[in-house]
């Protein structure tokens, strides 16, 4: 118990110590910034600049980086890592329905690297204003058809400040012969909408495409359903993010964030509104006949209300058994005018009437069970049965629930193929967000998946790599959040220490052995006297036989004395009776183990 007390109170004292040392070290640490400016004041400061050289911590290793270069056919691909917007052009359009203030597209996008970049020279696209509508867009080399190949889209997205309500999605516009980038705007025809989107606790991944009606010529939107993933970090983790969308000429489609899939499905199935209507639809000019009975339960037309049934019977009577309290006070009020209250001063009778000092319980009524005017409880009335009303039957024309008869759907397609959609030529970012410095890099879109993986290795693998080597380790991410928090020193000593005492407890901690002086024939054995255990041994043995060799000489005493005559039988009783008591303490004496002697062979 002592070695457990003293570990106890070893831990406990390292936290503390622990503790004010970091105290002390912060104390130190300003009184250095004091010495240093002290120094500065008297021109030390060559003295200080090696102290500060040979401190600090070795650089981390560093990733340099390279411009991505596509290593397949692509119809699109930007790095900006020219560091201009050449073959971008800015929207000058305004939108409908909008207020003039606020209806231009006008909100600023520049190339630049990104604020705490830790890959100089890299270089994106940056939304930089906030509360403003952005468009931007640039051509396709060649415009896309979707055909027999797949379709691959992918981009990165730093959130930079964070994200309040905006989005960061592209837009893949339709090759149309009115398209006009100059006026690229919110109506601007698209066919697929990719990227996250967010407003208040609403995390989006949108993939919307516009399918064409075959019949109406019409597009519609149809919206692939939400992830399952959870999305909220890629929002507020303030790390560049790698979205990408592969659209399969099956009709499957995968959503990947930092090449992991986070949703897929099937363009046939897994969208809303489906792609293809149904075969039939309810039948808008059929009407429910005016005799259909949707009522499955009626009342019963033979009940009769019983003739002792009163509907005019109250739900509560006064009890008539209740007798008033003694000590009530019936003659005083509940309420009484406040005798201390004051007319104020300002009080104009002309204006405000008559002044009334407030009410204040009664304080005579405190003492008393009641005051005014005393009233019977109300209880339950037990003959109360409510207005009667006929019971409940089944409804034998009961008909069920009336619903319009189905007919073939005028309007139904059946589009097995809906990867066919409508060629694209440019990518846009028409956008608005109450937050700014949403940074854009490295677009592409190709057809072959190991091309856009080469990419992403290449510009969004090499941001990874750099971010990886800039964060320190576990030790000194432990080390950081340590300065921050003290307390911390104690939880890190305790985690380290209390294996080390479990250790110490379970192996200094066994049961304790008796001395030798304290040992006892029932105690337990010890491990140091096996000589002494196999002469104990050995003395019960003899113990055993010894027992045996006396219970035979008393049978044939017993033997002896029946064959005698009768007077010797009385002398032998007389003189045995004698011997008795000496030969049973003899006998007794001679039993214990202390005062028996071991046989010699």
């Amino acid at each position: 118990m002592e070695l457990k007390w003293l570990l106890c109170v070893t831990l406990l004292a390292f936290g503390i110590l622990a503790v004010q040392a970091h105290d002390m070290d912060e104390d130190n640490d300003a009184d250095d910034v004091v010495d240093i400016e002290d120094d500065l004041d008297d021109g030390i400061e060559e003295v200080e600049e090696s102290k500060s050289e040979t401190s600090s911590a070795p650089p981390a290793p560093k990733v340099t980086y390279r411009p991505p270069v596509p290593t397949g056919e692509v119809y699109f691909a930007e790095s900006f890592d020219k560091g201009t917007l050449d073959g971008w052009i800015l929207s000058r359009a305004k939108k409908d329905d909008t207020d003039d203030e606020i209806a231009k597209y006008d909100g600023k996008w520049e190339v630049q690297e990104m604020k705490e970049t830790k890959l100089p020279g890299d270089k994106g696209l940056v939304m930089v204003t906030r509360a403003k509508h952005h468009a931007i867009s640039s051509k396709l080399s060649k415009p896309f058809v979707f055909d027999t190949k797949p379709l691959i889209v992918q981009y990165e997205v730093n959130f930079q400040n964070g994200i309040e309500c905006g989005g960061a999605y592209v837009k893949l516009l339709s090759k149309t012969p009115e398209l006009n980038l100059d006026q690229f705007h919110d109506k601007t025809p698209y066919t697929i909408m990719f990227g996250p989107d967010k407003c208040g606790e609403d995390y989006k991944l949108h993939f919307i495409f516009r399918h064409k009606n075959p019949k109406t010529g019409k597009y519609e939107e149809k919206h692939a359903k939400r992830p399952d993933a959870d999305l909220k970090t890629y929002f507020t983790d303030k790390k560049t993010h790698l979205y990408t969308l592969v659209l399969n000429p099956d009709n499957s489609f995968e959503i990947l964030v930092d090449q992991t899939v986070v949703n897929s499905g099937n363009l046939l199935n897994d969208v809303s509104p489906p792609v293809n209507p149904p075969r039939e639809i309810e039948d808008p000019n059929d009407q429910k006949p005016e005799d259909w009975d949707e009522r499955p339960k009626i009342p019963d037309p033979d009940a009769v209300k019983p003739d002792d049934w009163d509907e005019d019977a109250p739900a509560k009577i006064a009890d008539e058994n209740a007798v008033k309290p003694e000590g009530w006070l019936d003659d005083e009020p509940e309420y009484v005018a406040d005798p201390d209250a004051e007319k104020p001063e300002d009080w104009d009778e002309d204006m405000d009437g008559e002044w009334e000092a407030p009410q204040i319980p009664n304080p005579k009524c405190e003492a008393a069970p009641g005051c005014g005017t005393w009233q019977r409880p109300m209880i339950d009335n037990p003959n109360y049965k409510g207005k009667w009303k006929p019971p409940m039957i089944d409804n034998v024309n009961y008909q069920g629930i009336w619903k319009p008869r189905k007919i073939p759907n005028p309007d139904f397609f059946e589009d097995l193929e809906p990867f066919k959609m409508t060629p694209f030529s440019a990518l846009g970012l028409e956008l608005w967000s109450m937050t700014s410095e949403i940074f854009f890099d490295n677009f592409i879109i190709c057809t072959d998946r190991a091309v856009a993986d080469d990419w992403a290795r290449d510009g969004w693998g090499l941001k990874k790599a750099a971010d990886g080597a800039a964060e320190p380790g576990v030790v000194g991410q432990m080390m950081a959040a340590a300065e921050e928090r003290p307390w911390l020193w104690v939880v890190y000593i305790l985690t380290v220490a209390l294996p080390v005492f479990l250790v110490v407890l379970f192996c200094c901690s066994g049961k304790k052995q008796p001395s030798a002086a304290e040992y006892k024939k029932t105690d337990a054995p010890q491990p140091d006297v096996v000589d002494d255990e196999k002469e104990e041994e050995k003395d019960k043995g003899e113990k055993d036989e010894e027992e045996e060799e006396d219970d035979t000489n008393e049978e044939k005493l017993g033997s002896d004395a029946d064959l005698g005559n009768a007077s010797q039988e009385e002398e032998e009783e007389e003189e045995e009776d004698d011997r008795k008591p000496a030969s049973e303490e003899e006998e007794t004496v001679n039993r214990s183990p202390r005062n028996r002697k071991p046989r010699k062979d």
